[in-house]
Parts: C-alpha cells; sequence; structure tokens
C-alpha cells in the first residue's frame, strides 16, 4: 500500500527532505525516509545551526576538531561537506535509478557572498569539487549578484539549485541563465544530460508579508473585501510561477536542448511549511502539486503529508484567478515588487545572520570541548542512575520519541480524544518565527500609541508563560509595563488600578476556549471602565486577545472593535502553549526580542528530535528521570532557580500539576519553597536545580551541594543567558510528555479541574436565588491539619488573597517552619490561579495532599457588569466550590479565615504549630 508521498511522486511531483543533521543519518532515519519516499534533500545555515547547536550530534567531531589547527570557518566546512557526501552516497541510488532526475543533495554557499559574483563562483566551484558527487547540487541566492554566477556555474558543467526566488521576474531571469549556462556548456563540447538544477520557488513568507500589509489596510479602514485576499498571494504567486516555467521550458528555444538530453530546470517549492498558525499545517502542499516539480519539506510538514495528506493534481488549477487576485492586490495598494524586494533582502539577510550564530556556536563549542567543560545538564541521582536507565531503555524500545513526533496518540492512550489535537506545540516554533516581525510591529503600534501599561487579563497557561517572560526580562526602554492580572479577588484588582490610567492602558484578553470565567468578568470590568473615560466607540482600541479560532472571544473582539485578535492554534493546550501566541504576544509587547526566545526553543526542539538516541535527548532523560524517580515515591519534584529566574518555577509547577495528576498517579511540582538544611527533607525528593550562570548563586550552590552530599538526586540544568528559557520551556514540555508514557497517563487532558467550576456554577445559583452564600463545615487550624500528615504527604496552601511582600515572607517562613517539623513538602498557589493548574493534582493526583485554604474578608468590592453578584462574591463562591470538591473527595482540608493583617495571621499560625 503506498502512502501519500509515494502517491505526489505519482503525479510527477518529487518530495525533498528540507532538514539534515547527523543524528538522522547516524540514526538510520534519512535511510527510513528515502524507503518511504523522498528522494532529495536541502540545507541551508539556519538549518545547520539549529542542527549543530542544538544537539550533541557533533561534539565528537568538534572534539577533535578542536585539537587541530583548523580554524572555526574550516571546522564548520569539515562537518557539513562530510554529512552533505554522506547524505549523497545515501541518494545515490536514486539517482541512478532516476538517471540524474532526483537523488540529490545540497549545500549552500556562505551567505556572505550574496553580493559578490566573483565570489560566489568561486565558493560554489570549490565546494562542488570539495564534494566530489555526481549528485550534489550546490545552492546560490537569486540576488542580481548570484544569478550572473548561476550562468556561469552551469557552463562549467555544475549542479545549482537557486534558492531565494520570490518574484516572478527574478524567476524569468533565473530560467535564462540556466539555458543560457547551457548553451555554452554544449558549445564548449558538454553533455547537458549530466546536468541539472532545480529553482527554489518560496512560497509561505510571501503570505506572511502580505498578510501583515492586509491586515494594516483593515485596521486603516479597508473595505470588507479586502480581506478575502489573505492567505493567497502565495499560492497564486507559485501557480503563476509555474505557468512561466511551462511556457519558457515548451519554447523552441530549449527544443534544441532538450534533444540533446538537456533537463529543464524544475521548479522546487520552498517555504511551503505554514506560517500562520490558523492556516492548514498542508495549505501549501495540497494546493502545488503538478509534474515536473520539486517540494521539500521540514519535518513537520512531511510528517503531516505522510499521516494525513490527500494529494491531487492542482497546481494547473484556478491560474486565471491567482492573476485576478494578484491584481486585486495591487488594487488594494499592495505592491508585490515591494513585497518579494523585502523578502529576498530578509531572506539573505536571516540566512548570513544564520551563519554568524553558527560559526560563534561552533567556535564556543569548540572551546568548551577543548577545556573538557561539563555539559549543560548534569545530575547526581545516585541509587535511582539504574532507574532512570531503565526507562530511558524501556523509551527507546517502544520508540516512544518517534511515535511523540509521528503524534501517535497510543503513546499515553489508545484513544486519541484530547492528544491529537493537542500536539501543535511540537513544531509551533516554526511557525511562529516567521510572525516575529508581525508580532514586533503591532508591539511598536501600542507604544507608539502611547500605551504605558499592559494589563494581561487570563488564567493558568493562558498567563504563566507571559508572567515568567515579564518577570524575567521585564520592559523595554518606552515599553509598556506589563502586569498579569488573574484573579477575582478585589482587593488585587483595585491594587492595579493604583497603578494604571485605564485610558493608556492595552487590555490583553487571553483564553483558549473564548470563555474562561474569571477572563470575561475581568474584560467586562474593564470595558466599562474604558467606555466610561473614552467613550464607547473609542474603547475597542484598548483591547487585544489570544485566543482560538472561531471562539467567542475571537467573535467578542470582531464584534467589539478590538485593536487585534490573534488566533492561536487550536492543536495546543493552554499549559503547553507558551511559545505560541499565548506567551509571545505579550512578551514582544514589552519590548522583549521574542526571536532569540525561539531560537532557543528552536535548538532545543532540533536536540530532541526523533533521529537522536533517547539517552541522548535531553528532555528525554529529564522526562524519564522524573518519572522514574515517582515511581519509586520520589514524587516531590522540588524546583531550584536562580533568583533572576525564579517565576520559572511557577509556569513548570502548573505544567507539570495539570499534565501528570491524574488517575491517582502524579509528579507534586514544589516552586518557591525555601531551601532548608537536608534534615529538613524526607526520602520523597527530586531537586531540579535551573542555575543561571550571571547570578549570585553561591549561596543556592552551597546549599545543593549539601543536598547531594546527603544522598538527596539532584539533576543540574545551566542556562547561558536568559534567552535560555526558550529552551527550557520546549524542555519542560517534552520531557512532561515523556513522563506522561512512563507514568501511563494522557498528560493533555485535565478531567478534574471541571469539577471545582461546576461547583462554583453551583454556589453562584444558589447565591442568585438567596442572595447569601452557602455555609461550609471545614476544620479551620493548620495545627490539627498537619497532625493528620504521614511519611510522604505534602501541604498544599491555597491563598485567595492578595499578594505583598509581608505576605509573601510569611508564607516562606511558614513553609520552611512546616518543612523542618514535620519533613513534608509544601506548595503555594494564590486563589483562584491554581485552580487552573495544579488544582487538577489536588483532585486527580495522589492522594497524599493536605490542603490549606486561606480565606479573607474583602475590603472595597467591585460589580462585574451585567452579573448579579460581584468579584468578592465570585472569589469566595471559588474558594467553597473548591473545598466542597476536595471534601467530596475524601481529602484532608482546612479552611483558616485570617484577619485584616494577613501576614500576622499567617504568623499566628507559624506560631500555633510549635
Amino acid at each position: 500500500m503506498s502512502n501519500p508521498v509515494q502517491d505526489v511522486q505519482r503525479l510527477g511531483q518529487s518530495i525533498w527532505y528540507d532538514n539534515i543533521r547527523r543524528g538522522l543519518l547516524d540514526s538510520g532515519e534519512l535511510k527510513r525516509l528515502i524507503e518511504m519516499g523522498v528522494t532529495g534533500l536541502t540545507s541551508n545555515p539556519t538549518i545547520f545551526e539549529k542542527a549543530i547547536a542544538g544537539s550533541t550530534d557533533y561534539d565528537e567531531a568538534l572534539t577533535e576538531l578542536a585539537r587541530s589547527d583548523k580554524s572555526v570557518d574550516e571546522s564548520y566546512e569539515a562537518l557539513v561537506i562530510e554529512d552533505i557526501r554522506n547524505t549523497a552516497d545515501l541518494l545515490r541510488p536514486i539517482y541512478d535509478r532516476t538517471g540524474g532526475v532526483d537523488g540529490y543533495a545540497s549545500l549552500e554557499v556562505s551567505p556572505k557572498l550574496a553580493h559578490d559574483t566573483a565570489g560566489t563562483t568561486a565558493e560554489a566551484r570549490r565546494l562542488f569539487g570539495a564534494l566530489d558527487k555526481p549528485n550534489v547540487m550546490i545552492k546560490v541566492p537569486a540576488t542580481a549578484e548570484g544569478i550572473p554566477a548561476v550562468r556561469q556555474l552551469i557552463s562549467e558543467g555544475i549542479n545549482i539549485n537557486v534558492t531565494l526566488i520570490f518574484s516572478l521576474e527574478a524567476y524569468r531571469q533565473v530560467m535564462e541563465a540556466y539555458i543560457a549556462g547551457l548553451e555554452e556548456y554544449v558549445a564548449g563540447g558538454g553533455d547537458p544530460s549530466r546536468i541539472a538544477s532545480v529553482a527554489s520557488f518560496f512560497v509561505s513568507r510571501v503570505d506572511t508579508a502580505v498578510d501583515a500589509l492586509l491586515e494594516e489596510r483593515m485596521r486603516q479602514g479597508a473595505p470588507d473585501d479586502v480581506k478575502a485576499l489573505m492567505g493567497k498571494a502565495a499560492i497564486a504567486n507559485a501557480k503563476l510561477a509555474y505557468r512561466e516555467f511551462q511556457q519558457v521550458f515548451g519554447e523552441e528555444r530549449f527544443s534544441g536542448l532538450k534533444g540533446k538530453q538537456a533537463r529543464p530546470q524544475r521548479p522546487l517549492w520552498a517555504s511551503t511549511s505554514t506560517k500562520n498558525p490558523a492556516y492548514s499545517d498542508l495549505m501549501y502542499v495540497e494546493a502545488l502539486i503538478g509534474p515536473d516539480t520539486v517540494d521539500t519539506l521540514p519535518p513537520a510538514t512531511l510528517t503531516a503529508l505522510l499521516e494525513y495528506g490527500k494529494p491531487g493534481l492542482t497546481l494547473e488549477q484556478g491560474t486565471d484567478q491567482a492573476e485576478e487576485h494578484l491584481q486585486a492586490l495591487e488594487e488594494a495598494g499592495i505592491s508585490m515588487t515591494q513585497v518579494t524586494d523585502t523578502l529576498l533582502a530578509d531572506g539573505v539577510k536571516s540566512f548570513a545572520d544564520s551563519f554568524d550564530t553558527l560559526l560563534a556556536n561552533i567556535s564556543e563549542k569548540m572551546a568548551k570541548l577543548a577545556a573538557q567543560m561539563p555539559s549543560r545538564q548534569t545530575s547526581s541521582l545516585g541509587e535511582h542512575l539504574p532507574d532512570v536507565e531503565a526507562a530511558l531503555r524501556d523509551l527507546q524500545d517502544r520508540e516512544v520519541i518517534k511515535r511523540i513526533w509521528a503524534k501517535d496518540h497510543t503513546v499515553w492512550k489508545p484513544d486519541p480524544t484530547e492528544i491529537s489535537n493537542r500536539l501543535g506545540w511540537l513544531n509551533v516554533t516554526e511557525s511562529m518565527a516567521d510572525q516575529v516581525p508581525a508580532l514586533q510591529s503591532f508591539a511598536d503600534e501600542v507604544k507608539e500609541a502611547g500605551y504605558r501599561h499592559v494589563v494581561l487579563l487570563g488564567m493558568g497557561g493562558s498567563s504563566l508563560g507571559a508572567e515568567v517572560l515579564w518577570q524575567t526580562f521585564g520592559s523595554a526602554p518606552g515599553y509598556p509595563e506589563p502586569t498579569v492580572l488573574d484573579t477575582t479577588v478585589p482587593d488585587w484588582i483595585q491594587a492595579v488600578n493604583r497603578t494604571i490610567d485605564v485610558s493608556k492602558t492595552l487590555f490583553l484578553v487571553s483564553s483558549k476556549s473564548g470563555g474562561t470565567l474569571e477572563t470575561v468578568s475581568g474584560y467586562r470590568y474593564y470595558r466599562s471602565l474604558v467606555e466610561e473615560s473614552l467613550g464607547k466607540e473609542k474603547a475597542g482600541a484598548n483591547f487585544a486577545a489570544i485566543t482560538d479560532p472561531d471562539s467567542p472571544l475571537e467573535r467578542l473582539g470582531q464584534e467589539e472593535g478590538f485593536r487585534r485578535v490573534f488566533t492561536n492554534p487550536s492543536d495546543i493546550g493552554g499549559r503547553y502553549a507558551v511559545l505560541s501566541y499565548f506567551g509571545l504576544a505579550p512578551a514582544a509587547l514589552a519590548g522583549i526580542a521574542i526571536e532569540n526566545v525561539l531560537a532557543s526553543a528552536d535548538g532545543m526542539r532540533q536536540g530532541c528530535g526523533s533521529s537522536v538516541s533517547t539517552s541522548e535527548n535531553p528532555a528525554a532523560w529529564l522526562g524519564a528521570a522524573m518519572a522514574a524517580l515517582a515511581l519509586k515515591g520520589r514524587d516531590k519534584l522540588t524546583i531550584v532557580t536562580s533568583p533572576s529566574i525564579s517565576s520559572f518555577g511557577l509556569w513548570a509547577e502548573q505544567l507539570l500539576a495539570e499534565s501528570t495528576g491524574k488517575e491517582g498517579k502524579g509528579i507534586v511540582p514544589v516552586a518557591g519553597e525555601p531551601l532548608a538544611g537536608p534534615e529538613s527533607y524526607g526520602d520523597d525528593r527530586l531537586f531540579v536545580y535551573l542555575r543561571f550562570e550571571d547570578d549570585d548563586n553561591a549561596k543556592t550552590d552551597a546549599e545543593i551541594e549539601r543536598l547531594e552530599s546527603s544522598g538527596q538526586p539532584v539533576i543540574r540544568l545551566d542556562l547561558r543567558d536568559r534567552y535560555g528559557l526558550g529552551a527550557e520551556f520546549f524542555r519542560w514540555e517534552f520531557a512532561t510528555a515523556v513522563a506522561g508514557a512512563v507514568l501511563g497517563i494522557n498528560p493533555f487532558d485535565q478531567p478534574n479541574v471541571q469539577s471545582a467550576k461546576d461547583k462554583t456554577a453551583d454556589v453562584l445559583q444558589a447565591y442568585s436565588s438567596s442572595g447569601v452564600l452557602p455555609e461550609v463545615e471545614a476544620p479551620g487550624s493548620l495545627k490539627d491539619l498537619l497532625a493528620q500528615a504521614n511519611c510522604g504527604d505534602y501541604l498544599a496552601i491555597m491563598a485567595y488573597l492578595r499578594p505583598t511582600p509581608e505576605v509573601e515572607e510569611a508564607v516562606a517562613n511558614l513553609r520552611r517552619k512546616v518543612a523542618q517539623k514535620h519533613k513534608i513538602a509544601t506548595t503555594f498557589g494564590y486563589g483562584p490561579r491554581f485552580l487552573h493548574s495544579s488544582g487538577q493534582l489536588h483532585k486527580g493526583g495522589p492522594a497524599s495532599g493536605l490542603f490549606l485554604q486561606l480565606v479573607i474578608d474583602h475590603g472595597d468590592d467591585l460589580h462585574i457588569p451585567g452579573q448579579t453578584y460581584s468579584f468578592a462574591t465570585l472569589a469566595d463562591a471559588q474558594a467553597i466550590g473548591d473545598l466542597q470538591v476536595l471534601q467530596e473527595l475524601g481529602r484532608r482540608v482546612a479552611m483558616v479565615r485570617l484577619g485584616k493583617d494577613m501576614a500576622a495571621g499567617i504568623r499566628r499560625m507559624m506560631e500555633e504549630i510549635g
């Protein structure tokens, strides 16, 4: 039975692979793809940069090169030439079988030479000779200086892949250069059947650029029909390019060369991964299938094609409409010439920047390897190391990592529900990288409009990633000051109100479902304030939204005139969404260099690829360690961080708690707990220390060393800079997915979160009927609660109050006291935010929790427009609902009502426990 790749081939199109790394070759993964129908491979500096920087694949070779006298440039060339030559050997049978039509591997000349005709020609000539394989192509950019080099190189019998073609005019010049080069080669006695060339016509980047311009037109009041032009320019451009190909290579001029066995220069569709998360991931593949073409696919797009592609002859369909579409763009004031000129310049710069980064990474790695410096992931696991190694072997035997990348839901459960549609985070860095310019443009628009603050209204995964980035980086000069407001506690809301001017504040409404009660309530409240300040007609400009397509929030944003609505990929769950719009749009608004965050994340993603052995996969290793030790009773994963990245623990806490706390199982993440002496810990701990080298870590380093010396298992993860958070985000997401496979649970659902929501709704319904909240009965003493503590338990402190420095200090001292006296772990979360994260663990995880609910008598209350209740009533209803669910589950729980001085009330509890 054939697969979709083979079906595409039968329609006349070759599928090449747009990716390379040594592990892909060594593991046999590329050989497997070739057997499935892949007939060629392309590379570029960005691909090599990710492969070398994001993995250990090249460490052995780099160690040897570090001992030689080779320069960094020479070392790079040695690595890539070896990879391309080995790839060409794997593809050689295809080259022989097809008579030289297919079976090529491509290597790009240095992007630094993009505007140097002589330099490009000499470099391509030298690389082709060094590779010394008939089935390699040298990539040359379609710049004004690169195209003459193409003609010269073809005339010398060198196979060329002309890259970075965006415009029809440039494509015509490329075809002319190829044919003219062939004519010179034949005139000199050469055999044209020995030459092959492809013209890499870039696709999706065109839509990214054009769509951004169309959105700008719509914001400026363009007619509604302009929206219908979005997402169509790229395919239209490519279809017209194919028509040009048919005409040029069907003309009499080429027929003579064809009679001498010359091959046409096939169009190669490049940049075919979907850059807009709202578009189908096969949009640019299935629309451009036709004879005598090549499509080069990155890993995620190839996986999608193999999984659910439906090939058909589509390339010649709708050519007339394509012409009309480009004409309509011109009439809308969008010049395709300007768009494609900019894309070419940006493409050259992007590859040049990647090349610089690549050389810098090689230099750094060689220096570290030469000095025999330790890796950035180290561990001291003692007697538990065999358990971790056994878990890794099991993952390898079951091919779990490959199956995760193939989006195989059976890794976790036989039922695909809330699995198959929750794996978009695996490849979101690819699509989001192309949204960076648009996000930066939006941030600049907000800054230039004079906004002084950004307030994010969201809960759980919709807000915590943004909070980590905001707390770690702050806001750049001139950009608005950011604040996360994920609460219904009126004192907290009032505290934010005292710091902002609502008329100069952008409110970012963030909700995957678009109907989150707390978020919608916050929006209605602030909408009323902004309308009061600016008037109803102008108020919408002070709001933006991040949500799933077709959600109530998307419709609300359109109806109520939001400045922008970002629609996130629907196949990403909230807690896995930090590297999507949910994390990156807020980061951009604060002036954070999100391209660096994404680059860091993508490097880790590369290092966790399907071709990497499980034992060398940094995320698989972490996931196996977390789960293996949890199964041995060390389920209290204690996250320790350097000061400047302390908020990371809160994000990791909600990821792990909500993902693994179910079916009576779970890893209990412990974030923000003050470190104590080794005598304060039982044998249920695993410590993970995220260390940022620029911080003052002396005290923490010493405490961690004491814990290691006492026999506690410790994993250390080093961050070179703050942008390393991007890598950690991906590492922990992937590790959590792997831990789920080891534990035998589905890490993507949250079956018990709804129970607290339902109880809250019941309480509010009762309030609407009676005007009072129901009474609850619960023990009111922490001392009595702790009297029930057993070895291996943990205390969860759930505080429905406003954070203040005094409260934070009092809670820290309380947690330290509990650890010292009872040797149990402690967690702490503000309500109701924890209901969307660790609340799942509390109800669905192991029955080892002691739950302390802290509540207050609210001060000044705030009404929620359109509701019969206030924020104080909502907060109390959520506390009551959660308490009732915990009681129904038989959890050990106490409710303590603090006095007006919250910190003093917490200190009194500490005194009571002795």
